[in-house]
């Protein structure tokens, strides 16, 4: 990354570690690389990260802002790959951006919570200096200043609430997900157990494929319609097979499971389960 510096204190080890992770472009532009902050946002892998990247995006063009300005598409070298190392595309970030990102994040992970609190400060506080409008030499200037941080803490209190209405039953899944709070097949088979009647991965992915339900697709059965992934139901990762290759798998969020339980709690059970089974509201 031959174009990004660390900024002048930036790795001043008693700072946030957002602080520590900021760049500067050559233009003197601040910004993040978005492959540093996955695991700072409590992602264990860039695949569970990017659904919050699509969100973000996705809601800066439902707000009129242009996302080219704020997500600009890049490239990072990673240890890995044949050679030891390889190009990985990547994002870089500008501070509204990464604040977009925490807003749409996963709202149980704690390290998300603490991305929403550095970001909506720090843009409020850039806000803030580009205004000069609080003149803090003055008890005058010193309220004002406290009324606009006031001001933006309620707008995350209230970004907090409006998330949490939209995420599922907090902790509900959380004994099925894997580090990455994703749940794969067989998992969510198990959790289902008192709809299905106990059906295994196969049956149960077989029973995701049925016209009534249609999560995963028909013609490629592994992965799921793309409606589903924009609306944060199910997430695609490669996995390792005991052959050594490697192939797609859809696994479930939280919010899929939930949408997977109401679908077959309204009449989505297999025929052949329907008469032995007794439905429960999950």
């Amino acid at each position: 990354m031959r174009d990004l510096t660390l900024p002048p204190g930036g790795d001043n080890p008693g700072g946030s570690l957002f602080d520590r992770l900021k760049l500067v472009d050559h233009y003197g532009r601040e910004c993040w690389s978005a492959r540093d902050l996955h695991k700072p946002m409590g992602y264990a892998s860039w695949e569970g990260f990017e659904p919050a990247i699509n969100r973000a995006i996705a809601a800066a063009e439902k707000s009129g802002v242009n996302p080219l300005g704020h997500f600009r598409g890049a490239s990072k070298v990673i240890t890995g790959g044949r050679w030891g190392r390889q190009s990985v595309a990547d994002f870089r970030l500008t501070r509204y951006a990464c604040y977009l990102i925490a807003m749409n994040g996963d709202p149980r992970k704690p390290e998300i919570a603490s991305a929403q609190t550095y970001f909506a400060v720090r843009t409020r506080e850039a806000e803030l200096a580009q205004g000069q409008d609080a003149d803090v030499s003055s008890p005058e200037g010193i309220l004002a200043l406290a009324e606009k941080y006031v001001e933006a803490a309620r707008d995350l209190v209230q970004a907090k609430r409006e998330l949490a209405v939209a995420a599922p039953k907090a902790g509900k899944w959380d004994d099925f997900c894997d580090s990455d709070g994703l749940i794969d097949m067989a998992t969510a088979a198990k959790a289902l157990t008192q709809i299905t009647g106990g059906l295994g991965r196969t049956k149960f992915m077989e029973l995701l494929r049925r016209d009534d339900i249609r999560l995963l697709q028909i013609q490629n059965p592994r992965l799921p319609y793309e409606c589903h992934t924009k609306a944060g139901r199910a997430e695609v990762k490669f996995v390792p097979t005991p052959n050594g290759r490697w192939v797609e798998q859809t696994f479930l969020t939280p919010k899929g499971l939930d949408w997977v339980a109401s679908k077959l709690g309204v009449g989505g059970l297999v025929a052949e389960h329907r008469d032995r089974v007794n439905v429960v509201t999950v």
